[in-house]
C-alpha cells in the first residue's frame, strides 16, 4: 500500500496535505500548550534582535582592535571586547549629555508651537485657495468641515487612549527597562564567545557536510554584517548632513528634523520621503522659499548618498535589484508594518545567499 502511495504523486501529496491540515487543526485546539512558548519567544525576541544588530555592527571593530600591535603588546580578544564596550558607552554617554537634551528641547518647542504651525498652515492653504483660479469654483466647505471633524475625533481618541493606558505605559516602561538591562549582557557574551559558535556547530554536524554548512553560515554572517554596518553608516551620513544643511538654511528644529531623516533612511527608497515630510510641514510655516531650500538640501544629500555612499557601502554586499526591494517593502509593510520593512531587505539578502549557495553546490555535484 505504501509503495502504491509513493508511486502515485497525487495520492502522496494528498496524504501530505491531509497530515499538515490535521496538524494545524490539532494545534488550534491545544493552543494553551503553545501560549507559554509564544510568550517566551515574544519576550526574548526584541533583546536578541537588538543584541544581534549590535553584534554585527561592533564585531568588525573588535577584530580590528585585535590586530593592533604596539611593540610587543598585543590586544587579546577579551580586552578588545572591553575596549569596544567602553567606546560604545562613551558614545552613548556623549549622546545623552549633548544630543538628547537638545532633541528634547526642540521636541518641546515643536509641541508648544503646534497650534501656531497649524494656524500658519491653514492661513497658507486659504491664501492658496483664494489665489488659485482653477480651484475657486470648487466648494471646499464640506471637505474642510469633514477634515476638522476628523481631526477633533482623532484628538479625542488620542487623549482618551492616553488617559486609559496607564497600565500599558507602565508595562512598556518595564519591558524597556528589561531590554536595557539584558541587551548589554547578551551583547558582551556574543562579542566575547561568538567565535566559538561555528566550531561548536561544526562538531555537531555530520563530517561529510560540516565544512559546506559552516561556509554557508559564514557567508550569511558576512552578508548581515556588511548590510548592518553599511546601513548604520548611511543613516549617520544622511542624518548628519541633512541636519547641517537645515542649519545652514535656517530651518527651525534642524537637529530634530535631521535625526528623523537619518532614522527614516533605514527604510530603502521610501525612507527619504518619510524623512522630508515633517521638514516640509515646518518650512511651510516659514515661507514658500524655505520649502524650496529644504527640497534642495534633501536632494543634494540624497544624490551624494545614492551615488557614492549606498553603492560603495551597501550595494556591493546586497546586490538586490531596486524593483525587488520595492516589491519586498510593499509586501513586508502590509504584513508587519515598519518593522517588517526594516527587516525585509536583510532577510531577503540572507535567503538569496542560501539559494545561491545551494544552487552552486547543485551545479558542482552535477558536473562531477
Amino acid at each position: 500500500m505504501f509503495d502504491k502511495i509513493r508511486r502515485s504523486p497525487l495520492l502522496f501529496w494528498s496524504l501530505e496535505l491531509l497530515i499538515v491540515a490535521t496538524l494545524i487543526y490539532v494545534c488550534t485546539k491545544i493552543n494553551f500548550l503553545f501560549a507559554p512558548i509564544g510568550t517566551f519567544i515574544s519576550t526574548v525576541f526584541v533583546p536578541i534582535i537588538l543584541s544581534g544588530f549590535l553584534f554585527y555592527l561592533l564585531n568588525p571593530l573588535v577584530k580590528l582592535i585585535e590586530k593592533v600591535k604596539i611593540k610587543k603588546f598585543h590586544v587579546n580578544h577579551t580586552w578588545a571586547v572591553v575596549i569596544v564596550f567602553l567606546l560604545l558607552f562613551g558614545v552613548i554617554g556623549y549622546a545623552l549629555g549633548w544630543m538628547i537634551p537638545r532633541l528634547i528641547n526642540q521636541i518641546a518647542q515643536l509641541i508648544s508651537n503646534l497650534p501656531a504651525i497649524a494656524n500658519n498652515l491653514q492661513t497658507e492653504s486659504q491664501h492658496f485657495v483664494e489665489h488659485s483660479d482653477w480651484i475657486k469654483n470648487v466648494d471646499l466647505d464640506p471637505y474642510i468641515k469633514k477634515m476638522n471633524a476628523s481631526v477633533g475625533t482623532y484628538a479625542q481618541s488620542i487623549l482618551s487612549t492616553m488617559t486609559s493606558s496607564i497600565g500599558t505605559l507602565i508595562a512598556t516602561i518595564t519591558s524597556v527597562t528589561v531590554v536595557i538591562i539584558t541587551v548589554p549582557v547578551m551583547l558582551f557574551y556574543m562579542l566575547k564567545d561568538g567565535w566559538k559558535l561555528m566550531p561548536s556547530i561544526k562538531r555537531a554536524l555530520p563530517p561529510k557536510n560540516a565544512d559546506t554548512i559552516v561556509e554557508l553560515f559564514n557567508k550569511m554572517s558576512a552578508t548581515l554584517s556588511s548590510y548592518i554596518s553599511g546601513q548604520v553608516l548611511e543613516c549617520l551620513f544622511v542624518g548628519t548632513f541633512t541636519a547641517i544643511g537645515y542649519m545652514i538654511i535656517g530651518q527651525p528644529y534642524a537637529l530634530l528634523l535631521g535625526v528623523i531623516a537619518g532614522i527614516s533612511n533605514i527604510v530603502p527608497y521610501i525612507g527619504p520621503y518619510i524623512g522630508i515630510f515633517p521638514a516640509l510641514l515646518v518650512s511651510l510655516t516659514v515661507s514658500p522659499m524655505q520649502v524650496i531650500w529644504v527640497i534642495v538640501v534633501v536632494l543634494i544629500v540624497q544624490q551624494v548618498d545614492g551615488n557614492l555612499i549606498y553603492p560603495n557601502i551597501i550595494g556591493r554586499s546586497l546586490q538586490v535589484h531596486p524593483l525587488t526591494i520595492i516589491i519586498l517593502l510593499l509586501a513586508a509593510g502590509k504584513i508587519a508594518g515598519i518593522p517588517g520593512m526594516i527587516l525585509a531587505i536583510p532577510a531577503y539578502a540572507v535567503v538569496k545567499v542560501i539559494v545561491e549557495f545551494i544552487y552552486h553546490i547543485w551545479i558542482l555535484n552535477n558536473e562531477e
